[in-house]
């Protein structure tokens, strides 16, 4: 009996929650911000044991000026370079990235490098760096 009486409240509550939302006006739904792409740097294909070097462009997206700190990596397989360490709003630079496959098998893989700079809002900006290994 308690059973089925706690079973009874517990429904209750669930159905006239269903109830108690808001109606929402089709005028009033917006769409869906679109989400922000990940970072990402292909390298391409590099042959097994070799390495590839490859420049990217690195765009200050801040309303401010930047200073770069230092670029780190996820590997010691995986270099980077930056040109300019100081970039105003909207400024680009290129970063040089050298994977050496050394060690790898054949196949795909992701590296990461992570650029550190001064900006209090995006302390740090992470790139995924892709490589496919090939005999």
């Amino acid at each position: 009996m308690v059973r089925i009486l706690f079973i009874s409240v517990v429904l209750s509550c669930m159905l006239s929650g269903c109830y108690a939302q808001e109606q929402v006006k089709d005028s009033e739904v917006r769409p869906a911000e679109p989400k922000k792409e990940t970072n990402t740097w292909d390298l391409g294909e590099v042959k097994k044991g070799e390495s590839i070097t490859r420049a990217f462009v690195f765009k200050n997206d801040a309303a401010k000026t930047i200073t770069v700190a230092s670029i780190q990596t996820s590997c010691g397989c995986t270099g980077s370079e930056i040109k300019d360490k100081t970039l105003a709003s909207g400024q680009t630079t290129d970063v040089t990235v050298k994977f050496d496959s050394k060690g790898y098998n054949a196949g795909g893989l992701e590296q990461f490098i992570y650029i550190n700079t001064d900006d209090t809002e995006n302390p740090v900006i992470k790139y995924t760096v892709k490589v496919a290994v090939v005999d």
